[in-house]
């Protein structure tokens, strides 16, 4: 939560590079894919460098070397070095999400992740909360006051994590950790499955966060009206979450809540698309923020049950490149739309996107049993 609340930055680092450099849309979008695409190793060395280093010492590393990287962004004065900080910043950007994750996997047992992983993200969101109206604030003041902020929330949260979690790879000694059962997560199809599908996701996702302040701006609003988007989809998260406690939604098959998620997803978006006044879009982000809910805690616990014993970390740091992989095509694939049509097709596309998952939850839910631990 600490963290999250500067976790605004790269959602603008796009309208930086167009108003500080007086850039076109398809450089900006090709800045931030250069970052998405140093995500990808970034996720699978927080995975390496936790079973050598210790979890807490992987997390440490990783947001030190994203506050280093975000001050250097603020410091910048030329569209190349903003370029290079920016690919350095998703070299260390993920370092810290496996061995989190992992911690997690490894300390609640398999029936009660999906509200594990649910607390976790409204710890996030909460975090959000408070980060989308610092993003209101800071980006009518100076958008590189936004990188300063997330850079001093990293070492703020690297500091508390130092002194708050014990060594080993969780909250216990490594001798009650079973012994990782070495298997490939690249030979488990049903990994590949979720890796797809969270690919998919993870596209739609990272092109809100991303691209919501420029549409905004294409449409006659300020861009930092996004902060307070995002502060209101981070409450909605938080104030759901006794959602995940209703037996009838814990009980839904995997397949199923996924694809509940995916529509609501759907429904969000398209109200976007029809979207010209604020409180419109307001109301979209509230049900999409819903749908995120669901998607991402449920994802999470299913790619952990079917990890082996001591895989874990080794599972969720392959589905989390899924991150680095629509790190890359969102903003190129995202800024060339709005470049060439309207914001409204932008939206339209997206909706149409998750409407597609949907129906490959479904089918997935028809034609395979669901058997408890896999997915």
């Amino acid at each position: 939560m600490v963290n999250q609340l500067g976790a605004f930055s790269i959602s603008f680092l796009t309208v930086l590079v167009v108003h500080d450099y007086r850039a076109g849309i398809g450089t900006a979008g090709l800045v931030s894919a250069a970052f998405g695409l140093a995500t990808v190793p970034s996720r699978l060395l927080g995975g390496w460098l936790a079973d050598r280093l210790g979890q807490r010492r992987a997390i440490v590393l990783g947001l030190g070397g994203c506050a280093l990287a975000q001050l250097g962004i603020a410091a910048a004065r030329s569209l190349a070095a903003t370029a290079v900080l920016a690919v350095l910043l998703g070299l260390v950007f993920e370092l810290y999400e496996p061995p989190c994750q992992a911690m997690i996997a490894e300390a609640v047992p398999p029936g009660q992740r999906v509200r594990a992983y649910g607390l976790l993200t409204a710890a996030l969101a909460a975090g959000g909360m408070g980060a989308g109206l610092i993003a209101a604030a800071l980006g009518r003041w100076d958008l590189r006051w936004l990188f300063v902020a997330d850079a001093v929330s990293c070492l703020v949260c690297a500091v508390v994590l130092r002194v708050v979690l014990p060594e080993g790879r969780s909250g216990v000694a490594r001798s009650d950790v079973a012994s990782p059962v070495r298997v490939s997560p690249w030979r488990d199809p049903a990994l590949l499955a979720m890796l797809a599908s969270g690919t998919a996701f993870a596209l739609v996702h990272l092109q809100i966060m991303m691209l919501l302040p420029l549409s905004l701006e294409r449409r006659g609003l300020p861009a930092s009206d996004a902060g307070l988007l995002f502060a209101v989809s981070a409450g909605t998260v938080v104030a759901a979450q006794p959602l995940l406690r209703l037996k009838r939604l814990a009980a839904l098959p995997a397949p199923t809540a996924l694809a509940l998620g995916q529509l609501l997803l759907a429904v969000g978006l398209a109200g976007y698309a029809a979207a010209t006044r604020l409180p419109v879009s307001l109301a979209a982000t509230v049900v999409w923020s819903l749908g995120d809910l669901l998607v991402m805690g449920r994802a999470y616990a299913v790619v952990a049950d079917l990890a082996p014993p001591g895989g874990a970390g080794r599972y969720l740091a392959v589905f989390g490149i899924s991150w680095g992989i629509a790190g890359v095509a969102a903003p190129v694939l995202g800024t060339a739309v709005l470049e060439r049509a309207s914001v409204g097709a932008l939206w339209v596309g997206l909706a149409g996107v998750c409407l597609l998952l949907t129906l490959a939850h479904l089918s997935v839910g028809r034609v395979r049993p669901v058997v408890p631990g896999r997915f």
